[in-house]
């Protein structure tokens, strides 16, 4: 039975979630991924904590919850690659991320080297 857009988007949200929780101990509040085109993109609400928030109130704090957070999902990169290798058999080409501090939210984009959505609506 072939997968759907929605269905696959779903397992890439779950997937996500789980090494959130395994990789950083804590999962955010509401993951939601859409494929388009060559790109995966995932859209993490609520990760950062109440104590990232006050140490946002600054600018050097700000940079610094970046920095930090930044470092922790890029050494998880080979991990979220696969995760997206193993769900959706497509490698991944780059992959790009950033967090608001104002926010909380997080934004990871995977590219990948073919246009998946165009297979998926085939």
């Amino acid at each position: 039975m072939k997968r759907t857009k929605g269905t696959i988007e779903s397992e890439i949200s779950k997937a996500l979630t789980q090494w959130e929780k395994d990789y950083l101990g804590r999962g955010s509040v509401s993951v939601k991924t859409d494929i388009l085109r060559d790109m995966i993109i995932v859209t993490l609400q609520g990760v950062l904590t109440p104590a990232e928030f006050s140490l946002c109130e600054t600018t050097e704090g700000m940079l610094s919850v970046k920095r930090f957070r930044f470092d922790l999902v890029e050494s998880g990169q080979k991990e979220l690659m696969n995760i997206i290798l193993n769900i959706t058999e497509q490698e991944v080409k780059s992959f790009h991320t950033d967090i608001s501090t104002r926010t909380g939210e997080r934004v990871m984009v995977f590219r990948l080297y073919n246009i998946y959505e165009k297979k998926l609506t085939q």
